[in-house]
C-alpha cells in the first residue's frame, strides 16, 4: 500500500518519542501487509488525482475545518475536486470546507467539542490520542486547540482516506490517522498526555479491558476524556441488547453513569466526573449528500423518538473526564 506515515513517525522522534514512532511503523506495517480492501485502489486514484492546491487560509479552531477559500481554485478544479472528495463516501465526523466545497458530515461532530472543551485540562504541549478518530476530524481540532501533536487511531480504511485527502491541502506533520486499533497498542508504553475515546466503548465486548489500556497509555497526571452511550440508573445498570442497538449490530452494553464511573475508579482512574448528558438530536447526526445512507431517523421508533426501533432508550451520550 502507498500509505506513508514517515513525517509524522520524525516529529514524533523529534519530540523525544522514537521508541514510540518505532512501535507505531511496526504495528502499521503489519497492519497494511495484511489489509485487502476491494476499495482501496479506488480510494487511492481519488486522492492521487486531486488537483495540487496551495490553500490562503487554513481554520482548524472553528466549526468547520477550513482549508482554502474559493479564490484558491477554479471551477472547474472545484467540481473535479467535490467529485473525488465524494469518492470517499460516507463522510461521517465533521463538517470541512475545503476550498469553498462544504462537507456536511453525518455528525456535527463540532457539537461534541463544543460540549466538552470547556471542561478538559488544555491541550497546549501535550501528546494526545484520539481512539476511534474517523476521518481525523477532532483530532484537527485538538491540533487547533494547541496539541504539540495527535495520534488518531481509526480501522476503517476509508476514514483514514478521508484525514489523507483533507491533509494533502494541510500538510501538517503534527497530526496523522494511523490505520490501528486499541487492542494493538496494549503494551506500549505510557505515552498520552490526554486520550480520547470517543463513541468506542460500547463497540468493545469486554468494556473493562477498554478503560484498562486506555489507562496503561496515559501518563501519569494525564487525563482522559471518555464519551460513550449510557442509560438512566442508580449506580448498576448495565444494557445488554439483544440483537441490534438503533439498527446497529456492534453495541455490546450501556452503563449508566454511576456504573461508569465505578468501571473507572477500578482500573485506577481518579478525579472522576461527569460533565455532560445530552440525548443524540436528529439534527446532530443525520443524512446527507455526503452520508447518504441511513441515519438516526430511521433507528427511532416513529411514533416515540424516546425509543429506538427496537423499543429500547434512544441514543444518549454521556462525558466523563478522569485523571492517572
Amino acid at each position: 500500500m502507498k500509505l506513508d506515515f514517515s513525517d509524522f513517525y520524525t516529529t514524533l522522534t523529534a519530540l523525544g518519542k522514537g521508541s514510540l514512532a518505532l512501535s507505531l511503523d511496526s504495528l502499521v506495517a503489519d497492519t497494511l501487509a495484511k489489509v485487502v480492501h476491494g476499495d482501496y485502489v479506488r480510494w487511492q486514484n481519488a486522492l492521487d488525482s486531486m488537483p495540487d492546491l496551495r490553500p490562503s487560509f487554513i481554520k482548524l479552531d472553528g466549526s468547520a475545518i477550513v482549508v482554502g477559500t474559493p479564490a484558491n481554485i477554479r471551477p472547474a478544479q472545484k467540481e473535479e475536486l467535490t467529485a473525488l472528495l465524494k469518492v470517499m463516501h460516507p463522510w461521517r465526523k465533521g463538517p470541512f470546507e475545503i476550498f469553498g466545497i462544504k462537507i456536511d458530515t453525518e455528525w456535527r461532530s463540532d457539537w461534541k467539542w463544543d460540549r466538552l472543551r470547556s471542561h478538559i485540562s488544555s491541550l497546549s504541549g501535550r501528546t494526545v490520542l484520539d481512539v476511534g478518530c474517523g476521518s481525523g476530524y477532532h483530532c484537527l481540532r485538538m491540533l487547533g486547540d494547541g496539541a504539540q501533536v495527535v495520534l488518531g487511531i481509526e480501522p476503517t480504511l476509508v476514514y483514514v482516506m478521508q484525514y489523507q485527502a483533507v491533509n494533502k491541502y494541510i500538510k501538517t506533520d503534527k497530526a496523522t490517522v494511523l490505520p490501528l486499533t486499541l487492542e494493538q497498542m496494549a503494551g506500549l508504553s505510557a505515552s498520552f498526555d490526554t486520550i480520547f475515546s470517543m463513541g468506542v466503548l460500547y463497540h468493545r465486548r469486554e468494556p473493562l479491558e477498554h478503560i484498562r489500556t486506555l489507562y496503561d497509555l496515559t501518563r501519569t497526571g494525564g487525563e482522559l476524556v471518555l464519551e460513550t452511550l449510557v442509560v438512566e440508573g442508580q449506580g448498576n445498570e448495565l444494557l445488554i441488547p439483544e440483537g441490534r442497538y438503533a439498527r446497529m449490530r456492534n453495541v455490546w452494553s450501556l452503563p449508566d453513569v454511576g456504573l461508569l464511573e465505578r468501571w473507572l475508579a477500578e482500573v485506577g482512574f481518579t478525579g472522576i466526573r461527569c460533565v455532560d448528558i445530552s440525548r443524540t438530536s436528529l439534527q446532530e447526526q443525520r443524512a446527507t449528500e455526503w452520508m447518504t445512507f441511513e441515519s438516526l431517523d430511521k433507528c427511532l421508533d416513529p411514533l416515540d423518538q424516546n425509543k429506538t426501533i427496537e423499543g429500547l432508550p434512544a441514543p444518549t451520550r454521556a462525558i466523563l473526564i478522569a485523571k492517572k
